[in-house]
């Protein structure tokens, strides 16, 4: 091999060796076309089922590992006592309707009392000027030499007992008219009583209700832990369900494959779980921060023998519709995630200012 052939084999190997270094650079440092990380894995919101009331279970219907649809009863607590507390508060509810009516109707009698109690005021105004006509005749034949002592004082007593019964009737008048004042507070305060055994027999009503456990979402169930005869607590957890038609990836990028990564890229996603087949996938969001930065206890770097860490970053990527192998993948499973940073961004969040990592 002469010289020239060996200068020229050797530019080959330098141009071979630059060209891979810069591939594997954009590669694994993200700042080129494509990322990918296998620190990553399927995740979902899973919803705890905990009941609202206390009791013992009488039924369990979810059995493990089942598909439900949200509304479906999952458990049932022995409901008999919270029947009877609704009865019991129905019962109050219709004694307090029964006050009200009770109070109405004599309000209304009340007008009638008050009408008879004028009536005798009229009947007493015509008693005394009958008397006073009366005691002003026998004045004047007194006057005149006529009449007696006796009849004079009669009449004038009579005229005092028609005054009398004028102002006890007038009395009365008012009494009445005040009376319904008082009536109208009562009225109000049976109305108060009427809305709280309303509001406890509401409360019964949603008690009973309770006692029915439904699923929250749709999803499968996970965690049973609660079987019949159980007695449980208002907030213990019974089982979830996952809804593992909503799974999402979660996959640690490190922060220097970040430079070119937008939400609405195209993402391949490869399951352990399901070997040489490909799930479609894009960039949902990026998070705010690294995972290390939302830890209780954080770490210090401020010493003498700092070594510089590179940090992830929690990416969520989300299936695309129409893959049937996406619904057999399992929230915690482990993939492998690439992304396309050359692809233009789609989807809602692509333009989205509230989701667009400038």
């Amino acid at each position: 091999m002469n010289g020239t052939s060996k200068t020229l084999l050797l530019a080959a190997g330098v141009v071979v060796l630059g060209v891979a270094a810069w591939g594997g650079d954009r590669l694994v440092l993200g700042d080129g076309v494509r990322v990918e990380t296998n620190d990553a894995y399927v995740s979902a919101y899973s919803s705890v089922v905990a009941p609202k009331v206390g009791g013992r279970i009488d039924a369990v219907m979810a059995q493990d590992n089942e598909r439900v649809r949200k509304g479906d009863v999952l458990a049932h607590i022995e409901d008999d006592d919270y029947r009877a507390a609704l009865k019991v508060t129905q019962g109050v509810v219709v004694a307090a309707r029964a006050d009200i009516a009770n109070l109405h109707a004599t309000l209304v009698r009340q007008d009638s009392l008050i009408a008879a109690a004028r009536a005798a005021v009229l009947a007493d105004d015509a008693q005394l000027a009958f008397a006073q006509q009366d005691e002003a005749r026998y004045r004047n034949l007194a006057a005149g030499g006529a009449g007696t002592m006796e009849q004079r004082q009669r009449t004038a007593a009579q005229t005092r007992e028609a005054t009398a019964a004028k102002a006890r009737d007038e009395a009365s008048v008012q009494a009445a008219i005040q009376e319904k004042d008082v009536l109208a507070a009562q009225i109000a305060r049976a109305e108060g009583n009427l809305t709280r055994a309303e509001g406890e027999e509401q409360r019964a009503e949603l008690d009973l209700s309770y006692c029915t456990i439904p699923a929250p979402v749709d999803g499968v169930v996970g965690a049973r832990g609660v079987r019949v005869g159980n007695y449980v607590n208002p907030g213990s957890a019974l089982m979830a369900v996952t809804p593992v038609q909503d799974a999402f990836v979660v996959a640690h990028f490190q922060e220097t494959q970040l430079t070119h990564v937008l939400p609405g890229q195209k993402a391949t996603v490869w399951v352990d779980a399901f070997p040489g087949q490909a799930l479609r996938a894009h960039v949902d969001s990026i998070p705010p921060a690294t995972g290390v930065a939302f830890a209780p206890i954080q770490p210090d770097n401020a010493t003498g023998n700092f070594t510089k860490v590179v940090q992830r970053l929690p990416v969520r990527v989300t299936f695309d519709p129409g893959q049937p192998l996406a619904a057999r993948v399992r929230v915690g499973m482990s993939v492998e995630v690439r992304i396309d940073t050359a692809s233009h961004p789609e989807g809602p969040k692509a333009d989205d200012p509230r989701y667009v990592w400038q």
